[in-house]
């Protein structure tokens, strides 16, 4: 891997390169962030790429992306939606004490005050959790939101009305309308406390408390969260009828008399000066605060001055961040080991000499993929510094070469998955470029991967194997009942066999009645749709789309099967066959070439085939009503379930999208239809209600 070029340096041609590979990976690591709450990077390296990618916009303006003005990351679908009535957006960063000292002067210049003129600014920490806006009517809890993407959040309202610390209701004197913002967190010792539980229980650890704190407030049961140790910071606001306060600080302090909880090391500076030195005081103090936190925030502290100095992009003129250096250690590597992902990647985990590094003792620390390891030229036995920047995980920065013993050895990455000896394989992506991860193509029955893709196979949008939930499959593997896709169906004949001793019935919680369903269920997959088997096989790169389409082209599994057994050179036509369907493409054609050329996964199909009949799928039919146009269906329908209408539409021509376009033809609204429908409504969009949708397409009562 290549240093990148210094800007100036730059062609106008390499710039757009560069930036378009940086503006796709800062959005893929914020939707990580901000939506799926799992980090593959820490902070810094995050703010390294965003910096780099604004410094080429602003080297090259015609290059502005969208993403470098985006907050957060679209929210799930999970959740219904809240438009937020304020925007809640981000804030810039700086790193340094000279960089503090900047953004005062700019404030000043913008404001045309001199260098004596009073200004005052507060500066607070920076609690690392998710932020949340909290919506009050007359005093009333009404609704809890994530920023989501700046302008619609989650509805996250019954999961933060089991937060103790968050108010039902107002005290003091409050506007009418009064939404206080603020951050949702967990402290160390109940993060430490959880991930106990959950281990006891078998369960998924969570990564840190910033995730945790995430991941416990996105769930679907309010329950669930009402058990997690949830805390909340109030510090911001969005819509209020009336300010309760002309200043950040009053502000601050009107949140705390009307019932919120605010940190108490929130204080008032008066020149650059004393907002560094009492970020150096937070920062000294930062591991006995019991809650993380990644720097200091300072705000201009006068509301009218706020309103003056405005907004710049994504980000307000009158505050910014200033983040913590990442926090590292010296230690040994003492050996590097392969751990397979559920997805197959081949992930180096650098074995290390445990060391503390900012209260932690880390033994272990990632090294991303086998060009990184190339790229700082780690050898076994080399002395390295190690990294916990945001509390993600620990990262080797570099090594200290002037310690390299004469026994470091280099590491030869393997070409073989250690789990299951399958070829391991590097994908070239849509760019022609070189995937930086190198994955197991023994997907089927990779051990590594087996429960997950277990879990894939059985899922509603695949086989849809009723009674073979994640639980189930998870108790079937430990059991050694299931350990490939194959054994589901061959699990009834094995459990009746004479003299077996591990019959279901025996176990807790499986009665006559529920294996008796569990079997029907699974005889009842025996006959499925091509389209479905073929997804439910986890191909990489192959969702429910690309299965559709490599079914209706090919007709049969038969027929797919031996044309991708022949796909493995990429000159070969059997290849071009497979990369000449519409919508695949190289990197696809490639992914199911690699998936039916391993042999492992030849003998997992025979078995599968031995016990399962893809049927082919209906013809589409050209002439309906529908066909052609673009549909989208919002709301709860109450005579189809959606996966059926969506299939339904398919089936009639008609392509389904998930959200309102000025693409979209046609809206199918149910009860409680929300954003869609006034997004709908503004671009003039057909609007119509579930009956409406069957009688036009002839299927009404």
């Amino acid at each position: 891997m290549k240093k990148p070029l210094p800007i100036d340096q730059l062609t106008p041609l390499e710039a757009r390169a560069e930036h378009d590979r940086l503006a796709e990976d800062v959005a893929a690591h914020d939707l990580r962030y901000h939506q799926q709450d799992a980090p593959i990077i820490s902070d810094a390296d995050y703010d390294a790429l965003r910096r780099r990618l604004e410094a080429i916009e602003v080297a090259f303006p015609e290059l502005r992306a969208l993403v470098t003005q985006k907050v957060g990351a679209a929210p799930s679908e999970k959740f219904a939606k809240v438009q937020h009535a304020v925007p809640m957006l981000s804030l810039g960063n700086v790193f340094d004490d000279g960089e503090v000292e900047d953004f005062v002067g700019r404030v000043r210049r913008f404001l045309g005050l001199s260098a004596t003129a009073p200004l005052a600014f507060t500066a607070e920490p920076k609690i690392d959790g998710l932020s949340c806006s909290l919506r009050y009517v007359r005093g009333e809890f009404v609704q809890a939101a994530t920023r989501g993407d700046g302008f619609e959040g989650e509805d996250v309202t019954a999961n933060v009305r089991t937060i103790h610390e968050v108010p039902h209701r107002l005290s003091g004197r409050f506007p009418d309308v009064c939404e206080v913002r603020g951050e949702i967190y967990m402290r160390h010792a109940d993060f430490a406390a959880l991930n106990e539980r959950q281990a006891a229980a078998g369960d998924k650890l969570f990564a840190n408390p910033r995730n945790a704190a995430a991941g416990s407030l996105r769930q679907l049961d309010a329950k669930i969260t009402a058990q997690r140790p949830l805390h909340f910071f109030a510090y911001a606001w969005g819509e209020m009828s009336t300010m309760p306060a002309e200043t950040q600080f009053e502000m601050v302090q009107a949140f705390k008399a009307f019932g919120f909880p605010v940190n108490p090391r929130t204080v008032l500076c008066r020149s650059a000066q004393e907002m560094i030195d009492h970020y150096r005081a937070i920062e000294a103090e930062r591991a006995k605060l019991g809650y993380d936190i990644d720097g200091v925030v300072y705000k201009v502290d006068d509301l009218a001055l706020q309103a003056r100095l405005g907004f710049v992009s994504r980000s307000p003129r009158w505050a910014v961040a200033h983040k913590f250096p990442a926090e590292q250690a010296t230690t040994a590597l003492r050996d590097i080991e392969i751990q397979v992902g559920r997805t197959g990647a081949l992930t180096p985990v650098a074995k290390l000499e445990p060391v503390t590094v900012g209260g932690v003792v880390v033994s272990n620390a990632t090294l991303h993929n086998e060009d990184e390891i190339a790229r700082k030229d780690i050898r076994i036995g080399d002395t390295v510094v190690v990294q916990r920047a945001g509390d993600v995980i620990p990262q080797i920065v570099r090594v200290v070469e002037e310690k390299r013993s004469a026994d470091a050895r280099a590491y030869q990455f393997p070409h073989h998955c250690p789990a299951c000896g399958s070829v391991a394989v590097r994908e070239i992506d849509e760019k022609g470029e070189v995937d930086a991860v190198r994955r197991c193509t023994g997907g089927l029955i990779c051990p590594a991967q087996a429960v997950e893709r277990i879990k894939h196979f059985c899922s509603r949008n695949a086989m849809d194997i009723e009674g073979l939930g994640d639980k189930q499959v998870e108790f079937f593997f430990e059991k050694g009942m299931v350990k490939t896709p194959s054994d589901i169906f061959t699990l009834q004949q094995r459990d009746e066999a004479p003299g077996n001793l591990q019959r279901l019935r025996n176990f807790e919680g499986f009665g006559e009645t529920s294996v008796r369903n569990l079997f029907a269920a699974i005889d009842a997959r025996r006959i499925i749709p091509l389209n479905r088997f073929i997804f439910a096989l986890g191909i990489r790169h192959v969702g429910e789309t690309n299965a559709k389409r490599l079914a209706r082209h090919f007709g049969s599994f038969e027929a797919l099967r031996r044309v991708a057994a022949q796909a493995g050179d990429a000159q070969s036509e059997a290849r071009a066959e497979i990369n000449g369907i519409s919508g695949i493409g190289d990197v696809v054609a490639e992914a199911v070439a690699d998936f039916f050329c391993e042999a492992h996964n030849e003998r997992e199909l025979d078995l599968l085939l031995a016990a399962v009949e893809p049927q082919a799928l209906e013809e589409v039919k050209t002439d309906s009503p529908v066909a052609g146009k673009t549909v989208v269906f919002t709301g709860a329908l109450e005579r189809l379930t959606r996966d059926e209408a969506k299939a339904q539409a398919e089936r009639l021509g008609a392509k389904v999208a998930g959200s309102v376009s000025k693409k979209t033809d046609l809206v199918v609204a149910g009860p409680g239809a929300g954003s869609k429908l006034a997004k709908a409504a503004e671009l003039g969009i057909e609007v119509i209600s579930e009956d409406d949708w069957l009688q036009r397409i002839g299927e009404g009562a």
